[in-house]
């Protein structure tokens, strides 16, 4: 028996392919999307970290002007 290949694709190997060109693709949008969803991500990081620190800024400039009183010490009152 000799094993030869034939012309013609069987209908198995037409179908394997078609299934890893669709895998191929589905592959490729979902690295996009999370790739899309990362820079996303990043953006609103950026985001809130410069509403931080523009309250912190704010909330030093308010403790600067206006320093509060220390705390008395406590004295400790003797027992009897």
């Amino acid at each position: 028996m000799s094993a030869r290949k034939s012309a013609e694709p069987s209908p198995e190997s037409i179908a394997r392919s078609e299934r890893q060109r669709l895998a191929a693709e589905d592959g490729a949008r979902a690295i996009a999307d999370v790739e899309r969803r990362a820079v996303d991500i990043r953006k609103n990081m950026a985001r809130l970290r410069e509403l931080r620190e523009a309250r912190e800024a704010a909330d030093a400039g308010l403790r600067a002007s206006s320093p509060v009183p220390a705390p008395k010490k406590r004295t400790r009152k003797l027992p009897r």
